[in-house]
């Protein structure tokens, strides 16, 4: 098994008359950390959606292993593939390790009961999300920070090859959005797949391999690769239609973005 996660040349639309994506294709693979980035109403959740067989496009295939998506059982489906939304909010009070442990809902038997195993399985993936000293903790209780890296070892718990992540750090400080970003390069280090929506240009450049920019001004792809090839003033520049700035980071091997007022085209 080699849990290849695809979109080849779909086409999605809410309104059959104003397409959201179209000609769009992107592949995941275990190892690869890949953002998925453009401005609002460009299409970016929608694909993530899309690749966790949540949405069927209305043209072209999702395909996990050369297999439909969404002809693949739930059950087995979140076996391989976990799909973590912008906000998730429990409606009742659970601990951290409780919440870790609903992960396991995919592999629990006809009872649901959970086995030595299962519990192990959640142990171990509160230490990989960093989150062991919070197991005992209310979950409403925790910080953003925190919150997301229990969640995160929540959809891990389903011990899955592929992790789809739709803004995972939108309510975060600065801290906690390099924090969760840098969890996430280490987890593709250890064969995870990952794929992200985010808003942060200069987060996906910092640690993600590759990028996919959408555009709200068209429904196909502006730009796909590497994200020194991608992220450019003019391509940029292009999806965003507004004027974009890239320079060279002074720390890190990235490209640094900021965005000028319209007009102004000073480098």
């Amino acid at each position: 098994m080699i849990n290849r996660l695809g979109a080849d040349r779909v086409a999605f639309a809410y309104d059959p008359d104003r397409p959201v994506l179209r000609d769009t294709s992107i592949e995941i693979d275990p190892g690869d950390f890949t953002g998925i980035v453009g401005p609002n109403g460009s299409g970016k959740s929608t694909l993530l959606r899309l690749l966790g067989g949540l949405l069927k496009p209305f043209e072209g295939n999702v395909l996990l292993d050369g297999d439909d998506i969404a002809r693949i059982g739930h059950r087995l489906r979140a076996q391989r593939v976990a799909f973590l939304p912008q906000a998730v909010q429990p409606t009742f009070s659970l601990t951290v390790f409780e919440t870790v442990c609903l992960g396991r809902h995919p592999h629990l038997g006809a009872l649901g009961a959970l086995t030595p195993h299962d519990r192990e399985v959640a142990e171990q993936c509160l230490q990989a999300a960093d989150c062991v000293d919070l197991r005992r903790r209310e979950f409403m209780t925790l910080s953003g920070g925190e919150r997301q890296r229990v969640l995160l070892a929540s959809i891990l718990a389903q011990e899955p090859a592929l992790l789809l992540l739709d803004e995972p750090t939108s309510a975060l400080d600065v801290h906690h959005q390099v924090e969760i970003f840098d969890l996430l390069r280490r987890l593709s280090e250890d064969d995870y797949g990952v794929c992200v929506v985010t808003h942060d240009l200069n987060l996906a450049a910092r640690f993600c391999k590759n990028v996919l920019l959408l555009s709200s001004d068209s429904p196909e792809p502006v730009s796909q690769g590497a994200p020194k090839n991608v992220f450019t003033a003019d391509v940029l520049s292009k999806a965003y239609g507004a004027p974009i700035q890239v320079v060279d980071h002074p720390l890190e091997d990235a490209p640094l973005i900021s965005a000028s007022p319209h007009g102004d085209q000073s480098e």
